[in-house]
Formats: C-alpha cells, structure tokens, sequence
C-alpha cells in the first residue's frame, strides 16, 4: 500500500487509487463520459463489470480525483491486455475522463490523469497505450497528449459512425 501511496503522491498529488467504494462515482462519471465519446448504445451491465474491474485490480486499474465534498470529478481506467499479435502485456488507457463541470477548474484534472497512468506503465515496467476517440474537441486533447507523451504514434479513424451518438443508456 505505501508502494502505492508514493506512486500517487509522486505523479499526481489529487489522483488515488480508486476503490469499490467509488463505483458508483465512476459508474456516473462512465454514463456521462459513454454519452459523450462512446459508439452505440451503453450497457450499463457492461460498464460496471469494467469499472469493478478497474475498482478490484482484475487486470485493471482505475484512478479518481476527488473533490473535497466527496464527489468524483475524474478518473481514469486502464486494462492489462494483450495485443492480437503478441502475448506481451500493455496497459491500454480506456478513459481519461472529468466531468464537465469541473473542466475549467485549476488543477489540470486530465494532465493528472494522465501522469498517475504513465506512472502505472513506468512501475509496471510494460507500454502505456493511449487513443483519443471524440468527434469534440479533438484537437486540444491531442496537444494535451503530445505534451504529455511526445509524438503520437498512429491514429483513430471511426467510419460510419460518431461519437457520442448513443441514443440512451441500455437497461
């Protein structure tokens, strides 16, 4: 656990460790964060069984930030899979996400975010695997990225569909 704590501390002072406590933040973060960026219909069944893995360390990590009334006002989730062509493990970024109301705020949430990921690869010691899949606001999340990350290293193409596009969360 203090192993943890000096990660979190050292990479982003705001950002923790989630835990199943914090599913249902997440869980309405996750809605709104679907809404926004997601292709097609979210599953609600579908989103909690990835934020408690993320929760529960099941080949998944999750981090949140946390305002001081208790509320989630950022998290991020990261998966350990395995890409088609190898068995050697990456740590892919499924969200970095903060709610919009706290967007403007000072304190650079999303930087945040990213740092305490880099942190997770860097300990880990395996690639951190990032895209950006919005039809919003795109460009200043790529400058985000490349400040934080260096040059990109590929892109997303989504044909025949958009983000946020989701017509209303499944049952």
């Amino acid at each position: 656990m203090t192993e943890e704590r000096n990660i979190s501390r050292s990479r982003s002072a705001d950002v923790r460790y989630a835990t199943p406590a914090d599913v249902d933040g997440m869980m309405k973060l996750g809605v709104l964060a679907a809404e926004e960026n997601g292709v097609g219909d979210t599953n609600i069944r579908k989103l909690l069984e990835i934020v408690w893995r993320g929760v529960t360390r099941q080949k998944a990590i999750a981090g949140v930030i946390e305002g001081p009334d208790g509320m989630i006002e950022a998290a991020t989730l990261l998966l350990v899979e395995e890409q088609g062509h190898s068995r050697d493990p990456v740590l892919v970024e499924q969200t970095v996400y903060v709610h919009p109301d706290f967007r403007s705020a000072r304190g650079g949430r999303a930087a945040k975010l990213v740092e305490f990921n880099k942190g997770i690869a860097d300990k880990m010691g395996i690639p951190l695997l990032i895209g950006i899949l919005s039809n919003d606001r795109t460009a200043a999340k790529i400058r985000l990225y490349e400040r934080m990350l260096g040059k990109p290293s590929g892109a997303y193409w989504l044909y025949g569909g958009r983000t946020g596009q989701s017509a209303e969360a499944a049952e």
